[in-house]
């Protein structure tokens, strides 16, 4: 799992650990937060690797791949969760912010999906994480949301490449979560008061999110691929 070590991530490592899944953590700047995660899926049974590595970087995506498959084996389940972006009106981004947020957030899925080629077995699934920034204008989220939009078009792409070879792709797309990430935005309580007011289900935890990633990786969900679960409490259907 990339970016799994706080937030959303962290969500989604500690219920497929719950499940019985040995787990890899895969993140860039937040080594404290990871290797305590991973002592807390020790804690249960499971086993957790802690790695750090650049997700914008296709060479560090193989050699984190690779390392994972050589300490816990075949790969089963993979999650692209890391995310990064810069938050400023379109008028103050440049080339630079582009390639940042693309790179990071799109291009991310593209290496793991060819680094785990070797390494997962048929009947393997890759989840993506997606942001309801994909479909909706919000503000200062101009290159956050297209690199978003184009991470759900890949989704699809490789779901088509990959189907032969028995691998299910798909990306869960959330609606606003209170997360570290979420902090960065100035006008946080302001989308989070509302999202829980609109959203016809209230507020969304990352517990919640977690789950949606889970069911997606149930052999019950072996023939959904392609496909973006918006999992948003009803938000996107009301107003």
């Amino acid at each position: 799992m990339t970016g799994g070590a706080r937030g959303i991530g962290a969500a989604i490592a500690r219920k497929l650990g719950a499940a019985g899944c040995d787990v890899a953590i895969v993140y860039y700047n937040s080594h404290a937060a990871a290797e305590e995660l991973c002592g807390e899926l020790r804690g249960v049974g499971r086993r957790a690797l802690a790695l750090q590595a650049d997700v914008s970087d296709p060479d560090g995506v193989a050699a984190a791949v690779a390392r994972v498959a050589g300490e816990l084996g075949p790969i089963h389940l993979a999650i692209s969760n890391a995310a990064s972006g810069v938050l400023r009106p379109v008028e103050a981004l440049t080339r630079k912010h582009w390639r940042w947020c693309l790179e990071t957030n799109a291009l991310a899925l593209q290496s793991l999906a060819v680094g785990l080629a070797p390494h997962m077995p048929r009947g393997g699934r890759l989840v993506a994480l997606s942001s309801l920034g994909a479909e909706r204008a919000l503000p200062g989220y101009a290159f956050v949301g297209a690199s978003k939009a184009a991470l759900e078009s890949l989704v699809r792409s490789l779901a088509a490449e990959l189907g032969g070879r028995g691998i299910a792709v798909n990306a869960v797309q959330p609606g606003v979560v209170d997360t570290d990430a979420l902090r960065a935005f100035p006008q946080r309580e302001t989308l989070l008061a509302e999202f829980a007011a609109r959203a016809p289900l209230g507020a969304l935890s990352a517990a919640q999110v977690a789950d949606a990633v889970y069911l997606l990786c149930l052999p019950e969900a072996a023939m959904i691929s392609g496909q973006t679960l918006v999992v948003d409490g009803g938000y996107s259907i009301v107003g």
